[in-house]
């Protein structure tokens, strides 16, 4: 269940310095002060550090996993994997020795970074209140779901993106590759290939670009709008008179979340498997 606590600093300015509040990233700047230069701390600590979680996670469970009769960690750890190469081998028909592990990785970084909505909204403000006293809550800013940023969700499809290459490179060779982004999808012979070369090269480059753009959009689009959602409650309802009708409202709106947390993990997984096999076939 989420429950938010409203901090009177941000709460004394009202619901849009409220939600302002708490969707300015933590800033921090690496090389200048101009806007090329800044990246949003928050989402990069939170994002590595969940990354860091799974892979301790799997892999101290490999390491203790026997050949009897499993624990209750080593069976939960196993049907995940079971469940995630199920779901590669109904949809890829190739050799899923590298694509079950990355659908894997996939599935569970971004559940462990949805997860994060789950937090209490206030909990990060509330500590640096308690440590640092309200002027340093005041100015500090802290977004916990690294799923909530376009910058992070364009990292990992832009990472899928040079993956969706290698795939076809591998596949049809490099020249094969580049044959193909001006041959298809308009077949034709004689002079007429000549004149559809640019028409097949701009398709295949807006269908190529087309696909990191609609994973990272979707997955930032519903977590931000979740997010939003769990501010608003909070910001109507954090006064004392409507605390428990706040609970109530969020303590729904999580549970319902959940499954938006889930599926939105599963649709970014599955979609990169398909496109993955979609890269190396041939038109």
């Amino acid at each position: 269940m989420k429950v938010s606590f409203v901090s009177e600093q941000t709460g004394s300015g009202g619901l849009n310095e409220y939600i302002k509040h708490h969707l300015t990233h933590n800033t921090s700047e690496v090389f200048g002060s101009d806007a090329l230069s800044k990246f949003n701390f928050d989402s990069w600590i939170v994002a590595l550090v969940l990354g860091l979680l799974f892979i301790l996670w799997f892999g101290l469970a490999a390491r203790k996993a026997t050949a009897g009769v499993p624990s209750k960690g080593q069976a939960f750890v196993e049907i995940i994997l079971e469940f995630i190469d199920g779901q590669v081998k109904d949809t890829f028909h190739g050799d899923r020795r590298t694509v079950t592990p990355l659908a894997l990785t996939i599935f569970m970084w971004v559940v462990f970074m949805n997860t994060m909505d789950l937090l209490p909204l206030d909990l990060f403000g509330w500590l640096v209140h308690v440590t640092a006293g309200p002027e340093a809550a005041h100015h500090t800013y802290f977004r916990a779901v690294p799923t909530a940023d376009l910058n992070t969700t364009f990292a990992i499809s832009a990472s899928v993106f040079f993956i969706l290459i290698g795939h076809a490179i591998s596949a049809k060779g490099a020249g094969g590759f580049g044959k193909e982004l001006v041959t298809a999808p308009f077949h034709a012979h004689g002079v007429m290939k000549i004149v559809l070369v640019p028409v097949n090269l701009v398709m295949n480059i807006i269908e190529w670009l087309v696909k990191p753009v609609s994973l990272a959009m979707r997955l930032f689009g519903n977590m931000y709008g979740g997010e939003l959602v769990f501010m608003l409650i909070a910001g109507l309802m954090g006064s004392i008179y409507t605390f428990v009708p706040g609970v109530l409202a969020n303590a729904a709106w999580a549970i319902f979340h959940i499954l938006i947390i889930l599926l939105q993990a599963f649709i970014f997984m599955i979609l990169t498997v398909v496109y993955i096999a979609g890269a190396r076939e041939s038109h």
